[in-house]
């Protein structure tokens, strides 16, 4: 059995199961935000009565970090009900905007507070609840009803998906990042190409990536339609999650039998820093080849691209340079954002050098990657064209309907800001 398979098999308490089969799966955590838990909420009410319990209130985690800072107050009224909620179930693990356990966003925060842990189930009123999926774990997003019925009864009816593997052989060149690599997957097999599959991710260049940079690949396996995206867990995933938590978990690990529906193979040193132009995130394209294209505005950010990592490369681009269009750094969590002041390039912290750089530093938040009310930081404006580290680049994903998103890695962004046109990354580091 492939990875999924075996995690799948053991929830559902059977020794087997293969692609296409339909089980009741027993869920180890589900997580929700502000966004999608007061709906789910209510139909949990609905269904199983206004005074019910969750199945196990400390298997619920609920992170706000959609909407939070604005005074939009249909906005406000969502984490006012989620503090009802919280209060009303007696959840421990509420991470309340405006205190001290105010976290981020959601799926970085997931990782940093020990719940993602190998060989589990992970479910989240989120699509981009595949990231976990980087730790071993299967990990995907529910609608509303579903979430409901988690909470009413910690169990889901859940068909069993093939896996498609993707190896990247070599090492990884010094002007890639896990967002290429996962940009280029995509452009080869379309936004719909891995519909309800599980997308495996491994080879030599997989495993030199950072734990939180595996997690861009996973992020954006529900871009290519995928049901998740998982990796096996290395002695890295171990020492990372061991030290966040002392629940006993047990990893599942490739096997020989593994059957996948097909593998793509690819040598990392043969792909180039890619872009996914307007408006969809398989409309690859090489950085050279768009390279010159007038940009207004420039965004590192997000669940896919406002981690240290995304920051670090940044940072060897602009340093000790400005930028030439408005460029906004917004990190993931209140943890990336404290570390932004410790993690020094040279003598200057991170921090210091997006201020020098005139770089705009934002709040940890999911900011501008959907969207969101006017006054969201760093939202797109009409007619602007747009390079940022986020996850899509649908009409108005990141604010205005007239705006025109190219997805890219930090280095390509970075390069970008520093030029106001779409440039190649390798300019700068060579």
């Amino acid at each position: 059995m492939t990875l999924t398979e075996q995690i799948l098999a053991r929830a559902s308490g059977r020794d087997r199961v293969q692609p296409g089969d339909n089980v009741w799966v027993n869920v180890d955590t589900l997580l929700t935000h502000d966004v999608c838990g007061p709906p789910a909420y209510d139909i949990f009410k609905r269904e199983f009565g206004e005074d019910a319990r969750f199945w196990d209130g400390d298997r619920v985690v609920v992170i706000p970090d959609h909407y939070i800072f604005t005074e939009d107050v249909h906005a406000h009224r969502n984490v006012v009900a989620l503090r009802q909620m919280a209060a009303e179930q007696g959840l421990k693990h509420f991470y309340d905007v405006g205190t001290p356990r105010y976290k981020g966003v959601c799926h970085m925060a997931l990782a940093e507070e020990g719940f993602n842990r190998p060989g589990e189930v992970l479910f989240g009123t989120d699509s981009h609840t595949c990231t976990s999926g980087a730790f071993g774990m299967f990990a995907t997003g529910v609608g509303n009803t579903d979430a409901a019925f988690i909470l009413g009864t910690g169990k889901l009816w859940v068909k069993v998906p093939p896996t498609l593997r993707f190896v990247f052989e070599g090492a990884l060149p010094e002007y890639l990042t896990a967002k290429d690599l996962i940009l280029h997957v995509i452009g080869e097999i379309g936004i719909d190409g891995a519909t309800y599959a599980a997308m495996e991710f491994d080879g030599e260049a997989v495993y030199a990536l950072p734990v939180h940079e595996r997690m861009t690949l996973t992020n954006m396996a529900i871009e290519a339609g995928g049901k998740n995206g998982i990796l096996a867990p290395d002695e890295a995933i171990l020492d990372y999650v061991r030290a966040r938590t002392d629940v006993d978990f047990t990893p599942v690990y490739t096997r020989p039998d593994a059957a996948y529906q097909r593998t793509w193979t690819f040598d990392a040193a043969q792909i180039e820093p890619l872009v996914a132009k307007p408006h969809r995130p398989d409309n690859r394209a090489a950085v050279r080849e768009v390279a010159g294209t007038k940009l207004q505005r420039a965004y590192v950010g997000s669940c896919t691209g406002g981690k240290l990592e995304d920051f670090e490369a940044a940072a060897r681009l602009l340093r000790g340079h400005e930028v030439r269009i408005p460029t906004f750094i917004v990190p993931a969590t209140r943890l990336v954002g404290e570390q932004l002041k410790t993690t020094f390039v040279g003598d200057e912290s991170l921090h210091d050098v997006f201020v020098n750089a005139g770089c705009h530093i934002g709040d940890a938040s999911c900011g501008a990657c959907l969207g969101g009310p006017p006054d969201t930081f760093g939202r797109a404006q009409d007619a602007e064209n747009v390079v940022s580290t986020t996850n899509r680049n649908f009409p108005g994903r990141m604010g205005s309907q007239g705006a025109a998103v190219y997805l890219a890695s930090p280095l390509t962004v970075a390069a970008s800001a520093l030029t106001g046109v779409l440039t190649d990354p390798r300019d700068y580091l060579n």
